[in-house]
């Protein structure tokens, strides 16, 4: 029995989503966030020494790391299914957009989340400064690199429905964070395509079962 140790508004949710759309049966153990921090509990630090999620367990089995745990799903479980066939150009977008989710727009999404907490996190008489940082960094730095990765993916769903074709593959499911976090928290525009995607996904009923199971998900909110 595989059991998805999920972390609330986390990138674990992506992985109870691709179970249910594969229809493997699992279980899930939660673990919430420190309110204050917003940081993984040390409960997690148990199943895996880094403490993150999502992890998961299958048997003897403790596999970390978003894009590890879905090949490892689709190898043992897929059964053909979510994948594009070997040797096709569909194949190669396949494995692009599974490095492009955590290896180029994450960092970026992570950066935007960590400076902008900084101003409210920094003492009172620094605060001031703090924000003219984070100002200078959002205006020369993130906010003209989140449009460049924004404007890229926008011109690659214009040229299919799915990152990797005409179906949906495990590349969507890996790249499912980063369109609902960018939404949330990327600089506005007018990006459809984009928005098609996210709410597409939203819309199929293995995301909404997996979203009930795995509780409120407010980076949508």
């Amino acid at each position: 029995m595989i059991t998805v140790h999920h972390l609330n508004n986390s990138r674990s949710q992506r992985v109870l989503w691709l179970l249910e759309e594969l229809g493997v049966e699992y279980q899930i153990k939660h673990y919430q966030r420190d309110a204050k921090t917003m940081l993984a509990p040390p409960e997690l630090k148990a199943v895996h020494p880094l403490g993150k999620s999502p992890v998961i367990t299958d048997g003897d089995l403790t596999i970390a790391e978003s894009g590890t745990i879905i090949e490892y799903l689709m190898e043992r479980y897929g059964n053909g299914k979510l994948i594009t066939a070997i040797g096709t150009p569909e194949r190669l977008r396949y494995n692009y957009w599974m490095h492009y989710a955590e290896g180029s727009m994450m960092p970026l999404l992570v950066m935007k989340l960590i400076f902008g907490v900084i101003p409210k996190r920094s003492p009172a008489l620094i605060r001031p400064i703090a924000k003219a940082i984070v100002a200078n960094v959002e205006k020369n730095f993130l906010g003209p690199n989140m449009r460049t990765h924004l404007d890229f993916i926008e011109s690659e769903l214009n040229k299919s429905t799915w990152f990797a074709g005409e179906e949906i593959t495990a590349a969507d499911v890996q790249m499912s964070f980063v369109m609902e976090a960018s939404s949330a928290r990327g600089p506005e525009g007018n990006r459809p395509k984009s928005a098609a995607f996210v709410k597409r996904i939203q819309d199929r009923p293995a995301y909404q079962r997996a979203l009930k199971k795995g509780g409120r998900y407010q980076l949508m909110s």
